[in-house]
Parts: C-alpha cells; structure tokens; sequence
C-alpha cells in the first residue's frame, strides 16, 4: 500500500457516518457540547434537528444525558473534544456510562498533538490511557476517512460504550468505498520480514511513508493498521512478532498506557520482544502547526525510519 496525495478528514468521514445512520435508524440521537461545527455534528444537526441535543460548554452533563436517554433504548452519539470526553467527563463516562454497559458511542474529535494551534490545555494525549483501562469499554483509533465513517457506523450495531477518537486535519486517504470495518481485527496493510511497525490515526500514513524509505535501503518493514486498542488483536500482533522478531509502536499520544503501553503488555506476558514506542514522551504538546509539531516531538516518518534502522542493528 502507499500513501495516497488525496486527503479527508477523520471527523468528515464521523459526519458521513452520522447522516447515513440518521437515515436508516431512527434510534440513533447524536448530542454535542457546543462544538458542533467543529466535531461536524451540525450536519446532522441540520438534518435531523429532533435527534440532535446541544449541551452547551457542559461536557458532564452530556455524558450523564447520553447516559439517560441510552437507558430508554437510544443509541447515542456523543460528541466534544477529546480531552474535554475524557477528562473534564471522566467519572460521568465510568460511573454512569460504563458501569451500566449503556449504548453511549463516545466519539471524541481533536485528538493529539495535531489539534495544533489550539495548544497543550486542548491536545489530548491521555485519553486512550484513560478510555482503554475503563471496564467494558472499546477502544478504537481509525486512521482515515474511510475508516472512520465506516467505524462508526459499525460501533452501532456493538452492545455498550465505544470510544472512537477522530483527530483535526485533513490526512492521506488510505482506504475506499469499500472498506468494511471489523472490530478488534487489526489489518497487515504491508507484509515484512524484518520489523513490525504497529501504527494507529494519523500515525498510520506516516509509518506507512517510513517503510517506503525502509524499502529502498533493503528493509522490509511490516505495517500494521491497529484501529482497535481495546480488544486486542492478539493474534496477528503476536504472528507478526514472531515473524519479523522486532517491534515498533506508533501513536499520536502518550506512550505511558496508550496503544504502545497494550502492545507491551502483551509481548511481555506472552512472547518478550525487542520493542521501541514512538509517541509522546511523557510530555505535554505546545502551540504550533500540526506537522510541526509532528517533526518537533519525533512522530515524523524520518524518525519511525531511524527507529527501525537502529533496532535492526
């Protein structure tokens, strides 16, 4: 596979998503938290404006009213920044959501450092540390606009909370129309003999873009799309470790209990891996533009590439 010059936005293809689900089911009620322009919820605003509640600057009370109206059989679409889901939101998103097993799709937009401009307080670098240790709850991180739309479409047929985090810019469109999303099935999207690189989001192109370079010194690199955090893949993770007997983590997020903090957890208990995360180093992000900061914090291709070079020896 190779990166595609055409992009779209993650949180365009949660929009797309949205409308379709509007149209063939009436059960679905999406809620926001005056950020709707933003998240792209106004679209289905717009055209189911019955179905469709602002909670104002109130992200607990979004969570605790998406809770109460999954209790009467909604299927509900839950919407603001990620960090303001994760963390302002946190005890509603544990006590009242998951506890109960309730049908709330937290879909959380402005994920990682790429929010950019908006700066540190705004870039959530912790909320799939915090979603992924949440009983019941699952955990996916798509990485373009295909996969997305069709994620969340599909996280409407699963029973009890999701978090799906969607991220600002436009990004490398990977997939096409006939993506088809499956839960906890992560995808080998470049076979390779000689490192497995694990990527999610945004950083799946880059990783992908990496092993372009890898490719042309005589490095095989295998890239593998894990959207799914929470469960698991467990399978093809521990097949491609066992193949390639070097592994390398992608995310844009923290690399304290993120994906790279699951991928660890697992070689760990089950097959001890020569193993690098690359993320955020215990740090929080600053203003600036997204592939700035990308360069900045070392979440570059350039840099998955030397990672990779340097653990092949």
């Amino acid at each position: 596979m190779t990166v595609s010059k055409e992009t779209k936005s993650t949180r365009d293809g949660y929009a797309a998503a949205l409308l379709e689900l509007g149209e063939k089911n009436e059960n679905v009620v999406v809620l926001d938290a005056d950020l709707a322009k933003s998240t792209q919820t106004e679209k289905f605003k717009q055209r189911f404006p019955e179905r469709f509640v602002d909670c104002g600057v109130a992200e607990q009370n979004l969570m605790a009213t998406a809770a109460g109206l999954a209790a009467t059989g909604k299927t509900v679409y839950a919407s603001t920044f990620a960090i303001f889901a994760t963390g302002r939101a946190y005890d509603q998103v544990r006590n009242t959501i998951a506890y109960s097993n309730l049908d709330v799709k937290i879909c959380a937009s402005h994920g990682g450092i790429t929010v950019g401009e908006d700066g540190s307080s705004h870039q959530a670098l912790e909320d799939i540390a915090l979603m992924r240790a949440v009983p019941r709850m699952k955990v996916i991180v798509p990485a373009d606009y295909y996969e997305t739309r069709e994620a969340v479409k599909a996280v409407a047929e699963i029973e009890g909370p999701v978090y799906v985090r969607i991220g600002r810019p436009k990004v490398p469109v990977l997939f096409g129309e006939d993506y088809r999303f499956e839960l906890g099935k992560a995808l080998i999207l470049r076979p390779g003999r000689d490192v497995t690189v694990l990527a999610c989001g945004f950083m799946l192109h880059k990783a992908l873009e990496a092993a372009e370079e890898l490719a042309a010194e005589g490095l095989e690199a295998e890239i593998i799309d894990l959207h799914t955090i929470k469960p698991l893949d467990r399978e093809v993770i521990l097949a491609s470790a066992a193949r390639t007997r070097r592994v390398i983590t992608c995310e844009e997020h923290s690399v304290l209990g993120g994906m790279g903090g699951a991928v660890a957890e697992l070689l760990g208990e089950e097959m001890p891996t020569p193993m690098r995360r690359i993320g955020m180093k215990d740090t929080f992000g600053t203003s600036g533009k997204a592939e700035e900061l990308v360069e900045h914090f070392g979440l570059g291709s350039r840099h998955i590439a030397e990672v990779a070079r340097t653990l092949c020896g």
